[in-house]
């Protein structure tokens, strides 16, 4: 016989609990403070407090880009800081179109300019920008100053691996040979190089240019294949981590100050983050920059290339002693393999970027070798 078993609900308990809404808005506003009062540059404190954003907040520049303001909806979205920021680091520059392609070239001076025409290529995750102060005073004194931002860099355009342009060495070359043809720059010219990837792309352009050049100028660049590999090209080529780490917005900025014993005033970071903070092109063109070199193989290029017996035009080699991606042994080494062309200049109080750094310095040795 079956037993029919009523089962009847019991009502739920729940313990009682409360929550001080007093006092939680008393820690936002005190945790609001902190992250405004450490974004202003000007205060350091060492006092720990809660901020949810703590993973960018070790900079006070990267702490400006994540502000928590007293009215959030009002200047804390990106929208605010694109309109803030969308007009700046322009500098001298204007859109120039070769071929498919449409680069951001910044231009000092003139085709008269009397003591001949310099070139100035930028390394990653940077852009052109940061010879704007190098390529006022080289036009002050006689030069014709051009500096493009690579293509996938900067201001210029940023086309999607595999449709147009893969990032790949050869095609940064042709690229560049295109543009220098639009711009009528003759040769030979004068050229200056500094930084990692398409930085390093511009001494093996000059090593399979030579006529090209007439002197050639190197700031902080890898130039051996004991060159250190920054952690942050190591982690673009880690699956995954890498196109997570291509979207931060500061990328460019940390990456300077990382290599700088100075911290970037607000005005110049926002340049650095304009591109990374836009549109997610800027991330997955370096992404695949970086996954596409081979640094080891294109460091013995250069450091072959430019041995003695192989290169026999001007070579300075104008070395930021602060530089904390690569250290001064890498510019010795460099120079001992070609004693009669190379010429090295050391820049105390630099860092990676000498011309951002101190661009007075890096000027004074240029106009001195050219």
């Amino acid at each position: 016989m079956a037993t029919n078993l009523l089962l009847t609900p019991q009502p739920l308990a729940f313990s009682k609990f409360s929550v001080s809404t007093k006092k939680v808005a008393i820690n936002s506003q005190r945790a609001t403070r902190f992250v405004a009062k450490a974004s202003g540059g000007e205060e350091k404190n060492d006092e720990k407090g809660f901020t949810p954003f703590g993973f960018v907040t070790d900079n006070p520049s990267s702490r400006s880009a994540i502000q928590l303001p007293e009215s959030p909806a009002e200047d804390g979205n990106v929208g605010q800081m694109l309109y803030r920021i969308e007009d700046k680091g322009k500098d001298y520059g204007s859109y120039i179109k070769s071929g498919k392609l449409r680069w951001f070239v910044r231009e000092t001076g003139s085709p008269e300019s009397r003591r001949g025409t310099v070139v100035f290529l930028h390394g990653a995750p940077t852009q052109s920008y940061s010879y704007r102060v190098v390529m006022s005073q080289m036009s002050d004194a006689g030069f014709h100053c051009f500096a493009p931002d690579w293509i996938g860099f900067g201001f210029s355009d940023k086309p999607q691996p595999g449709y147009g342009f893969d990032y790949t060495e050869k095609e940064f070359h042709e690229a560049l040979d295109k543009l220098l043809d639009v711009l009528e720059v003759k040769s030979p010219f004068f050229l200056v190089v500094q930084g990692f990837v398409v930085g390093s792309y511009g001494l093996t352009w000059a090593l399979k240019n030579p006529s090209k050049i007439s002197k050639l100028a190197i700031l902080n660049t890898p130039l051996t294949v004991s060159s250190p590999v920054p952690g942050l090209f190591q982690q673009l080529r880690i699956p995954l981590f890498g196109e997570f780490t291509s979207q931060n917005a500061v990328i460019a900025e940390r990456f300077i100050e990382a290599g700088s014993p100075y911290v970037l005033k607000l005005e110049k970071a926002d340049v650095y983050r304009l591109p990374y903070l836009a549109s997610s092109g800027p991330g997955f063109a370096l992404l695949e920059a970086a996954r596409k070199i081979n640094f080891r193989d294109i460091s013995s290029q250069i450091a072959d290339g430019f041995a003695s017996g192989r290169w026999d035009k001007p070579v300075l080699v104008a070395w930021g002693l602060a530089d904390k991606y690569l250290p001064q042994t890498i510019a010795e080494e460099f120079r001992k393999q070609n004693l009669s062309s190379v010429e090295l200049k050391l820049i105390e109080g630099a860092g990676h970027m000498p011309q951002e750094d101190w661009p007075e310095k890096v000027v004074d040795a240029l106009r001195m070798f050219f």
